[in-house]
């Protein structure tokens, strides 16, 4: 006799209740912030023992998001197996370029086939391996899917209205039963007082949206540090734009993903403001500051300054022109001079919009763009 078939059509979709948050920086405290204000058990994994202890006894994250009160339900912890224990999804919340490691040592330890979410953004250097595809390679059975949009950590722990996107791919079982999806069940667990989360399938057009967007961030701060404004800022954004949607078909995502909140939201928010890292490094670089002496010296990770290499590198790979990318990786990684490299990029043969329309001529007046004039 067959097993009768178990109807899901009244089970409701559930959030995951243990969540383990892999990175103490801002990103991953904002993160937790938002899940355990939502009612869920979170372990946040900090890499210094003294950091997770501080954290536990003052209810703070005083070295990345000071003065901020953390939820009871966040649990700081510098052990792995203990963050991992029981947990029903992950979120890694680590640099870019200490993924692949992050996922050797999480191995051991994690829960079969429970699925990880990337907060992180980029292209592995060398492989030029979407993250996604970094996790899959050290962590197969895992559904990997990525967290990504318009948020500045501290607006977002504070519970300012927020919207971003969760992308997992889905599985003939979840096209079926779509709030059941992992992408759904991340988004619920996200839901909740300012925190709206949108749900997409198209991982990989999340995933380029936000690797481009932290390079194009780099070039609008140098042009702006450079003394040039709105004009120059809103033409790098479109055309960053451009790029990304050309990335991002030709490795099989979607171009109208790139125009909603994890591609054109994000890259006006970081863009818009020297918040981000990105945007600040190219502010500082277009002002004449050394790139040794750029925040005032420390040693500050940058994430489109990694990702200006491997994301040029890939592009070449796939043969997709990203002009922009290529500027700011000559400047950033081949000596190039600042004013001389962002004047050839203006006086590039002149294209028609529609890619569609297949043209391009000469510019017929080349000349070097003024640096440090007027706003």
């Amino acid at each position: 006799m067959e097993p009768p078939i178990k109807d899901t059509a009244q089970t409701p979709a559930s959030p995951y209740t243990r969540v383990a948050v892999l990175g103490a920086g801002s990103w991953g405290t904002a993160l937790a912030t938002v899940i355990a204000r939502n009612g869920h058990d979170v372990a946040l994994w900090a890499r210094r023992p003294d950091q997770a202890q501080a954290i536990n006894e003052t209810r703070q994250n005083a070295d990345y998001l000071d003065g901020l009160s953390l939820p009871a339900r966040i649990t700081a912890t510098s052990d792995l197996a203990v963050a991992l224990d029981d947990a029903q999804a992950v979120l890694l919340v680590t640099p870019s370029s200490t993924l692949r490691a992050m996922c050797q040592a999480i191995a051991p330890h994690i829960p079969d086939l429970i699925p990880l979410a990337l907060a992180c953004k980029g292209v592995e250097k060398r492989t030029g391996l979407l993250l996604s595809e970094v996790v899959s390679d050290e962590l197969p059975g895992h559904t990997v899917g990525a967290v990504s949009g318009p948020t500045f950590a501290r607006e977002t722990a504070l519970d300012h209205p927020t919207a971003a996107t969760v992308a997992f791919p889905f599985s003939y079982a979840d096209r079926l039963s779509p709030d059941r999806s992992p992408a759904a069940r991340m988004a619920l667990t996200l839901s909740g007082g300012g925190f709206r989360p949108y749900v997409s399938d198209d991982l990989v057009g999340v995933e380029v949206g936000g690797a481009v967007k932290n390079v194009i961030a780099i070039a609008c701060g140098i042009m702006s540090g450079a003394g040039f404004a709105e004009n120059t800022r809103a033409a790098l954004i479109t055309r960053g734009i451009d790029e990304m949607k050309l990335l991002a078909t030709a490795l099989g995502g979607r171009r109208e993903t790139v125009t909603g909140l994890s591609g054109a939201g994000d890259l006006t928010l970081t863009c818009s403001s020297t918040t981000s890292r990105n945007m600040s490094l190219g502010y500082q670089l277009g002002q004449g500051v050394p790139r040794p002496n750029c925040f005032e010296g420390r040693n500050t990770v940058v994430e489109g300054e990694v990702n200006a290499v491997s994301v040029t590198d890939l592009a070449r790979r796939v043969g997709v022109p990203m002009p922009i990318c290529e500027t700011v990786n000559a400047v950033l990684h081949h000596g190039a001079d600042i004013q001389e490299a962002f004047s050839a990029l203006w006086a590039r043969p002149i294209e028609a919009e529609p890619f569609a329309l297949d043209l391009s001529f000469d510019h017929p007046a080349p000349q070097t763009l003024q640096f440090g004039g007027t706003s």
